[in-house]
């Protein structure tokens, strides 16, 4: 079966060993056999195959060539039958890496594959760039004292490409990840766009006057004051501005969206720096059920002349499609159901993951799980998804 990538042709995917070869290797030298970057280089190339567990990580670089293995660096042991990396090996490596500069090697590369597809396409130079930032608990992560993980992610809203992420131990850390997490990007003229949780004074300055980039923060019921004094702005007197429709999976969904000029301050709660209220409307139809209908209310840091209620539109609704690489993440990469507890395995896995999804959206494939299918017993396939050729890998080794 030959599975349709997109436009860009391998030899134009970026390499991705120097940016693995960046990680630091946290082992001793004394026993070592394996470098970091060759492991770690497995792994990528079996989650880009679908793999879901360490096991099926060694699986796969057990059905591995001899080619395939020497060109991402591993070498034959002289006393060993085992020539690739067992399920121990990678499982300890996974429990040791350092989880923040495997995050930043993953985002770095991802980082420039957006870029490079987005040249390839043509898009227009000054189209603003617009990045959710998400939270995800890692449910199977916890185990007897090891408490349940929770990732906090920087991601586009075109292709959902995880641009950074960091471990915030629980939901409610989420707040003091913020400006860590966004600090290393290029957000200049970028559009931020997160929940009410994060609408801490400090971060929104922050994010404003100093990254200079613009937000939307989302309201919804569950922020009670946030929500009500939002509900009280006059609605009623302003038309509606933008409507949309669509239908799929037996249901029509139909939003409508009003903007609302406001002061800086809204009620006795601070918005730094926020020129308009948004409501959206939506309105559900399920075949065979009621009619459902839901009202959510955000704010923007955007004016009338720098925004329109189309774009305003399209960026809300891209802040809830993120939710799309979660079901990847859970449904074609069974991450709820993972029992990794031990060390940093839960955010590395969860950061592999993210690498394969990524790349493979930037090469066009819309359905994650049959593109994974379909080379997932072809280990040879997944290199040029990787940008290595045949040539050994040296670094590290």
């Amino acid at each position: 079966m030959v599975v349709e990538l997109g436009p860009l042709d391998a030899g134009q995917v970026a390499d991705l060993r120097p940016f693995l070869g960046l990680v630091p290797d946290p082992r001793a030298r004394r026993g070592r056999w394996y470098s970091l970057n060759a492991i770690l280089l497995v792994c990528a190339g079996a989650a880009v195959s679908g793999a879901r567990s360490v096991d099926e990580i060694a699986e796969w670089a057990a059905r591995a060539s001899d080619t395939v293995l020497t060109a991402v660096g591993v070498r034959r042991h002289p006393l060993r039958w085992r020539r690739s990396p067992s399920r121990t090996t990678i499982g300890r490596v996974l429990a040791a890496v350092d989880g923040d500069a495997l995050d930043q090697a993953v985002g770095a590369y991802l980082a420039g594959r957006h870029n490079a597809t987005m040249a390839a396409a043509g898009t227009a130079p000054g189209k603003r760039q617009v990045i959710a930032v998400d939270g995800k608990s890692l449910k199977g992560s916890a185990r007897l004292s090891a408490v349940r993980r929770h990732l906090l992610s920087a991601v586009t809203h075109h292709r959902a490409l995880t641009l950074a992420q960091a471990e915030a131990g629980a939901k409610t850390n989420e707040t003091a990840h913020f400006r860590p997490l966004l600090e290393p990007l290029d957000l200049d003229g970028a559009l931020v766009t997160f929940d009410a949780l994060h609408s801490v004074k400090a971060n929104v300055t922050w994010l404003v006057e100093t990254k200079s980039t613009h937000y939307i923060a989302m309201i919804k019921a569950n922020q009670p004051t946030a929500y009500q004094q939002l509900a009280a702005l006059p609605w009623p007197d302003i038309a509606v501005q933008h409507t949309a429709s669509s239908t799929g999976h037996s249901r029509h969904q139909s939003r409508s969206v009003k903007t609302c000029s406001i002061a800086h301050h809204l009620g006795g709660i601070a918005f730094p720096h926020a020129h308009l209220a948004i409501r959206v409307h939506r309105r559900r139809k399920q075949t065979g059920r009621r009619e459902t209908r839901e009202t959510v209310y955000a704010v923007t840091s955007l004016d009338a002349h720098q925004t329109t209620p189309t774009e305003l539109a399209a960026a809300i609704r891209g802040h809830w499609t993120v939710e799309a690489l979660h079901h990847v993440r859970d449904v074609t990469y069974a991450e709820d159901t993972s029992t990794l507890h031990t060390g940093t395995a839960p955010r590395a896995m969860a950061t592999l993951r993210n690498l394969a999804i990524g790349l493979l959206k930037t090469l066009g494939a819309a359905n994650i799980a049959k593109t994974t299918r379909a080379i997932r017993d072809q280990p040879e396939r997944a290199l040029p998804l990787l940008g290595i050729t045949n040539k050994p890998d040296t670094q590290g080794t």
